[in-house]
């Protein structure tokens, strides 16, 4: 894991100063969590260069980097991401899809997960974020998930509303440290989550967290592998018994 995480810094590294020493746009892959992670432990490293963050949408959780800045480039390039919808061929006889069934019939594709972003299911459907060079390829092949005929297109503007829903929930701590939010928000024991943090998969704003006792901050978001995510919110209001009441919007 050590040397994965070295080498990814250092492949972000190079791509940056790609950027600034030759004046051009270079984009990463889609990164996830640990990539993301590997990404925050350098970027006070690298003086001078600019870059934008960006999935496909608002709150995206896979991102790409692009290292450049239009202002002193003097151009714009966009980001490559297609998004794409996928939906049963007939609703009427449809399994009810979910992002297992979905991300696992695109690795029966062959295609690399870094090329592909985040996968989200609204309705009957699923949107999903995906590099240009590769969403031609998704359109032809991704033809069937789990029991259910698909039909797959590009389209150029996200459905009205929010892509993502969430719900605003009420948890009951005694200070909003880390560890105990995570335990109340995914129904744990303060020991079940301490677990969660010691294989390392706790992320804060993409970072990994190894500090358990980080009391959070409102607008942090929180992600727990095999779990799911939130924002906290702040506190609300104080319990009859001196608990705090604190507000986290839960993706659902």
């Amino acid at each position: 894991m050590t040397d994965d995480r070295e080498f990814t810094k250092k492949r972000l590294s190079e791509l940056a100063k790609k950027s600034y020493n030759s004046g051009i746009f270079t984009f990463t892959d889609f990164l996830g969590l640990d990539d993301r992670s590997a990404f925050a432990e350098i970027k006070n490293t690298l003086h001078g260069v600019k870059y934008t963050v960006f999935g496909g949408a608002p709150d995206t959780e896979r991102v790409m980097i692009r290292f450049g800045d239009e202002e002193e480039l003097g151009y714009s390039v966009d980001f490559p991401i297609v998004t794409l919808k996928a939906e049963p061929k007939a609703k009427k006889w449809a399994d009810k899809l979910s992002h297992r069934d979905l991300l696992g019939a695109l690795m029966s594709l062959g295609i690399e997960r870094s090329l592909i972003g985040d996968i989200v299911i609204r309705d009957e459907g699923a949107y999903i974020f995906t590099e240009e060079r590769i969403a031609a390829f998704i359109t032809e092949n991704l033809t069937k998930a789990k029991h259910t005929d698909l039909k797959v297109s590009v389209i150029e503007e996200l459905p009205e509303g929010e892509l993502f829903k969430t719900e605003i929930r009420t948890v009951q701590c005694q200070s909003p440290r880390v560890d105990a939010t995570v335990a109340k928000v995914f129904c744990m024991s303060r020991e079940e989550s301490l677990g969660y943090f010691s294989r390392g998969l706790v992320f804060v704003d993409g970072r990994l967290c190894e500090n358990n006792s980080k009391e959070l901050k409102e607008g942090e978001c929180v992600s727990v592998r095999t779990k799911g995510r939130f924002i906290y919110r702040g506190t609300a209001s104080l319990s009859k018994k001196g608990k705090l009441n604190m507000q986290i919007e839960l993706f659902i």
